[in-house]
């Protein structure tokens, strides 16, 4: 069981993550968006939206730098070990915060307001299911564990695995004796990242960094009445052939109907 939960699940997850973009990218080009609501809803999104994608950027780079570099390296940078704590800490609950108001905004729009919810898929839905529990366990590590807590040195264990999965080379008894959050938030994340090429995120691969600089689509309202609906085409094509034939009708019977009559 602790080769697959720590070796064969993770592989797998990565393949799939892998594989998985470049089927929907072969497949599925025009669905490859952020399918956005925001002409049905507007004021909580505004709001929501930059609170969860700042705080999800200072998570994900939190965690980048917590699991890609080395204790070793910060330690000859001349960073000790309370510092790098004290800074981790700090910045992961005031991200994470940001992260949780703004999640927690995004899925009260997308259940509470009718028109949203009836143009959510059920992919949808598995992946506010999949992002809550990431977070939740996330925060409970971090303010949980290590705030509250005794603390955990994940650099020491969690970290020397996962750097080892992608030198193929994973230390699977390093994660047997990890606190069980921790576990199950790295269980969850590639678990999470198995899911990724089948749900709405696959933007992020789509040059994010437009999104800093883009214009943005104003909206207005139309004042006044509104204009009288255009006839379909057909009903013009039928009137005018109706016309045409009320002409023909009044033509004398016998008379040369030519142009040089």
């Amino acid at each position: 069981m602790t080769t697959v939960l720590w070796v064969v699940l993770p592989y797998a997850c990565l393949a799939v993550f892998l594989a998985g973009h470049v089927w929907r990218w072969r497949r599925d080009q025009f669905g490859w968006t952020t399918h956005t609501s925001q002409l049905l809803e507007n004021q909580l999104l505004r709001l929501g939206s930059p609170l969860f994608h700042l705080g999800a950027f200072g998570v994900i780079g939190g965690h980048a730098l917590g699991l890609l570099i080395p204790a070793s390296l910060t330690r000859r940078l001349g960073v000790s070990e309370h510092a790098y704590h004290l800074v981790s800490v700090s910045a992961g609950s005031v991200t994470g915060v940001m992260l949780v108001a703004g999640l927690a905004l995004l899925i009260a729009r997308r259940f509470v307001n009718g028109r949203i919810r009836r143009v959510t898929t059920t992919m949808d839905k598995v992946l506010y299911a999949f992002l809550t529990a990431m977070v939740v366990l996330g925060m409970t590590a971090t303010v949980g564990r290590n705030m509250l807590g005794g603390g955990y040195d994940y650099r020491e264990t969690i970290a020397v695995w996962f750097r080892g999965i992608f030198w193929f080379q994973p230390h699977t008894e390093l994660m047997t004796g990890a606190p069980l959050v921790y576990q199950l938030h790295a269980l969850g994340g590639f678990l999470f990242l198995a899911i990724w090429p089948f749900t709405r995120l696959v933007h992020v691969w789509s040059a994010p960094l437009a999104y800093l600089w883009r214009p943005y689509v104003v909206y207005r309202a139309r004042r006044g009445p509104a204009p009288a609906p255009r006839p379909a085409p057909a009903a013009v094509r039928d009137a005018d052939r109706g016309r045409r034939s009320e002409l023909i009708a009044l033509v004398p019977p016998g008379r040369d109907e030519g142009p040089y009559s």
